[in-house]
């Protein structure tokens, strides 16, 4: 009779490969999201919606425009999620809609600037 193997132990150390060298620690994406130079002010996104749309628009914070800002502030409400107070939550998201009016009256701006040429459709 064979003898049985339980299938709860495990059949290598944890943290090791097989071959015996060490497995390398994940690295997360979410690392890299915050520079030195482009990040938002300590405290930003606990104040009122105007001063928090108008920071993440600034070239300072979002050098590469209004967009940048806009997915700054995404960024920070998805990875809060419900540890946000309902009053806190509508701030940011009222915030959102600023920088939403924003760039769309940017986008047209600059459609009404450029007469003339229609986009070319590579």
């Amino acid at each position: 009779m064979t003898a049985r193997v339980s299938r709860s132990a495990p059949r290598h150390t944890p943290g090791r490969h097989r071959s015996g060298r060490r497995r390398r620690a994940a690295r997360y994406w979410v690392r890299t999201v915050t520079t030195v130079s482009t990040a938002p002010p300590a405290g930003l996104f606990t104040r009122d919606a105007r001063t928090i749309a108008r920071v993440l628009a600034s070239r300072r914070v979002s050098p590469k425009g209004i967009t940048s800002g806009l997915r700054m502030l995404l960024f920070y409400i998805n990875r809060a999620g419900s540890q946000l107070s309902r009053r806190q939550r509508a701030e940011l998201l009222k915030a959102k809609r600023f920088l939403q009016q924003r760039l769309a009256e940017q986008r047209q701006a600059h459609a009404l600037r450029k007469p003339g040429r229609p986009r070319q459709v590579p």
